[in-house]
């Protein structure tokens, strides 16, 4: 299903950005939402998802406030689950390829421990949103050191693994796919509701976990719904479970 997005900016200053990205991402430039599902929005402090005619806030990539900004601080550093999955310790400080980016949030975690991040993400829409949440982050030096060791790439997972160097290859893929709808369980949060919609469903996730255990050094590390089933064959070689995520490890055979 095919959905009619525009860009939109609420303010002069951010026009030209809007007419940019209206080019890049070949949208309609809009002043209004009429006959639109959804607005790429430049608001007075960010650029934002909006779902028109309705009550769901908008989506945005954001580093210092909020949820992310407050892990940064008191989130426990490497003592977290995330770090014990990727197999962050002392002396040990592995690059990272987040092969589905999305808005950013773990690969901003693991680089907030030191680690190298290449974050991949394949929608356009996302790679934007990310992109500003970036770019944001300029006036806050100790989130703008964490930035400067994370870059973006927007572009198909599988594509950049198969073009990937033997220099280039990381020590740990992770990724984290759009988890699996469920009739049986609550509602998604907003940002997955309309990513659904906008994005639609990850169909390779299986296809993108075998190119990544291809190329990883180390290991491949799954974000997964506690209780979901893991990606595809084989099982996991071990998994490291929280109260409502897990990380499922495949470790690689040059490496283990």
């Amino acid at each position: 299903m095919s959905v009619a997005i525009a860009v939109v900016s609420q303010n002069l200053r951010d026009q030209p950005k809007a007419e940019q990205l209206a080019e890049r991402l070949k949208l309609p430039l809009s002043e209004s939402s009429a006959g639109f599902d959804f607005l790429l929005t430049y608001t007075e402090a960010r650029l934002e998802l909006q779902k028109t005619n309705s009550k769901i806030g908008g989506v945005y990539a954001d580093f210092v406030s909020g949820k992310v900004g407050h892990r940064f601080r008191y989130g426990g550093g490497r003592g977290q689950l995330i770090a014990k999955a990727v197999g962050l310790k002392n002396g040990k400080t592995p690059s990272i390829l987040d092969l589905t980016a999305g808005l950013g949030r773990d690969g901003f975690v693991l680089a907030s421990m030191g680690c190298e991040v290449t974050m991949v993400e394949r929608s356009p829409i996302v790679a934007a949103l990310l992109r500003d949440g970036l770019e944001r982050v300029v006036a806050v030096p100790e989130i703008m050191e964490v930035i400067e060791r994370a870059s973006l790439l927007e572009q198909e997972g599988v594509n950049y693994l198969q073009s990937l160097t033997e220099g280039g290859r990381p020590d740990v893929c992770y990724l984290d796919p759009m988890y699996p709808h469920s009739k049986k369980s609550a509602l998604p949060g907003k940002e997955m509701m309309l990513f659904r919609e906008v994005v639609g469903e990850d169909q390779d996730t299986e296809e993108l976990l075998d190119a990544a255990r291809e190329a990883a050094r180390g290991r491949v590390v799954v974000k997964r719904p506690r209780k979901a089933p893991p990606l595809g064959h084989p099982e996991p070689d071990f998994q490291i479970t929280g109260k409502s995520t897990r990380y499922d490890i495949y470790l690689s055979t040059e490496n283990p």
